[in-house]
């Protein structure tokens, strides 16, 4: 089991709840913008946040964005040490940097002692994509083992610092090398891990390589937070995220949409019904699971098990609850009564 680590008021490790993480893609010295981001998140379960700071002004603006939003904030530092130092000074509840590209050790002393100074912790993360050089000719190329050693060492030169508050991320876009990674590094360290697939793609490649990717970690019993990496509305990485802790039976509460795949019976717009219904529920504070059915035949039967349903065709619907057809109504009105049953149920 890891070690628990304080970011802000979450505490991430030591066999908490894995927490989901997402990353603003406003520009930070924009405090509106990414204050609305932020918002936008929290509301669809983000639970820690990370802004980009390639500015002294991103730095700055840290302060004022932290009066207004509710959950923890990661500065995320490339190549600027005094950076850093700016972002811990305007209040950020964690730093992410890679101490191979800010500079010299001393340039990292003086993050690490502020951040002890402060008692903020800092996330190491390494990418396959900036793995050393001398770790790349070591391996023959970028390798699992390559990803763990760099990332290791690079704890290790805080950790002689004097400082063990550190949480460390490994990432790449090569699924099964990542996955392998963590079992590797797991076996090594008790730091809390952060994971996630890095450059996944868009939303439905980025989804498809980070659930693969993410199951393969998390089954193991690896990790402690996560973000699902896509090319598009962080809003979808986050509900992403808890599709994939739910499906995995790390996450209990929201609806859980279930629908059938269509086939020549089917007399109803399903696709976009079921798309108005995972829509709809997205705010519920419910742990129930809904069924979309694409036909009155079999669609009651085949729903048995979700708590409520709807089915429909030919004009006409029914609304079911465990499998048993609980009123019959208009097609048009399924949306409708699947919501009123819902209302009854907060």
């Amino acid at each position: 089991m890891s070690r628990s680590i304080l970011i802000g008021d979450r505490v991430i490790g030591g066999g908490q709840p894995i927490l989901i993480q997402s990353m603003c893609n406003t520009p930070t010295e924009d405090v509106k913008a990414t204050v609305a981001q932020i918002h936008a998140l929290e509301k669809a379960g983000c639970e820690i946040i990370r802004v980009a700071v390639p500015t002294m002004e991103a730095a700055g603006a840290i302060e004022e964005i932290k009066k207004q939003i509710h959950i923890p904030l990661v500065a995320d530092i490339h190549f600027d040490y005094r950076l850093a130092l700016a972002a811990m000074e305007h209040g950020a509840d964690k730093i992410r940097i890679n101490p191979g590209n800010i500079g010299g050790k001393d340039r990292v002393r003086a993050v690490v002692d502020m951040a002890k100074a402060k008692g903020i912790p800092i996330r190491v993360g390494v990418n396959s994509g900036s793995l050393e050089r001398s770790i790349v000719e070591k391996y023959g190329g970028v390798t699992a083992e390559g990803l763990v050693e760099s990332a290791l060492d690079k704890a290790a030169m805080i950790q002689d610092m004097g400082y063990e508050q550190l949480v460390l991320s490994i990432k790449s876009s090569d699924v099964l090398m990542c996955a392998r990674a963590h079992e590797l590094i797991a076996d090594k360290t008790d730091l809390p891990l952060h994971v996630g697939i890095t450059e996944a793609g868009t939303v439905t490649s980025g989804n498809i390589k980070s659930a693969v990717g993410l199951t393969l970690i998390l089954s193991q019993g690896i990790g402690d937070t996560i973000r699902v990496s896509l090319t598009g509305d962080p809003v979808e990485e986050v509900r992403s995220a808890k599709l994939i802790l739910r499906t995995l039976g790390l996450r209990k509460g929201g609806v859980e949409v279930v629908s059938c795949p269509t086939c020549g019976r089917t007399k109803i717009d399903l696709i976009g019904l079921a798309e108005k219904v995972e829509r709809m529920v997205q705010d519920y504070p419910l742990d129930v699971k809904v069924a979309v059915m694409g036909c009155v035949v079999n669609g009651p039967g085949e729903a048995r098990e979700a708590d409520l349903g709807i089915a429909g065709g030919d004009g006409e619907g029914v609304l079911i609850r465990r499998g048993e057809i609980i009123r019959k109504l208009p097609e048009d009105q399924l949306l409708g009564a699947l919501k009123e049953e819902l209302d009854k149920m907060v």
